[in-house]
């Protein structure tokens, strides 16, 4: 077992204590999906743990630590700035703009080969519209920039 992996079910079961509190404050007819979401994630986490802990009494305990011995604090703070403008601009930009900016620049910045990451997005893309949009009927952010250039019109 690795002592990292204790920090990382702890995160999780605070994952499942904020949806869990998100969630009960949906009406009731709505929580029946993301209660079973997350009892899944809760229960997977704990599956996590028990195997972590019977890991540690047959090999014992290591930090971990070795790891991140290849930890790119540039490239991590990097991207980290690229998701938070990425959730930042998707309600203004709307969700499909949005994400073909981020999945651009993320992946240049990953040095990436174009003809890849077009296959990517064109994929990704795809699966999101048919799965999402058509079959869940799920409505993704449209962006208040377009809203505000039909009332110019």
């Amino acid at each position: 077992m690795k002592k990292t992996d204790i920090g990382v079910c702890m995160v999780m079961y605070g994952v499942c204590a904020f949806f869990l509190y998100m969630t009960l404050q949906l009406p009731k007819a709505a929580q029946i999906y993301p209660l079973c979401v997350n009892a899944l994630l809760a229960g997977l986490t704990t599956l996590h743990a028990i195997n972590m802990i019977r890991s540690a009494i047959r090999e014992g305990v290591t930090s971990g630590l070795e790891d991140f011995r290849d930890f790119l604090p540039s490239q991590f703070f990097t991207l980290f700035i690229m998701i938070v403008l990425y959730l930042a601009l998707m309600p203004y930009i709307g969700f499909y703009p949005a994400s073909f900016l981020f999945m651009t620049a993320s992946l240049l910045f990953l040095r990436v080969k174009l003809w890849q990451i077009l296959l990517a997005e064109i994929a990704l893309f795809l699966l999101v519209y048919f799965a999402f949009t058509l079959f869940l009927e799920v409505r993704l952010p449209e962006g208040e920039i377009w809203y505000m250039l039909e009332a110019v019109e």
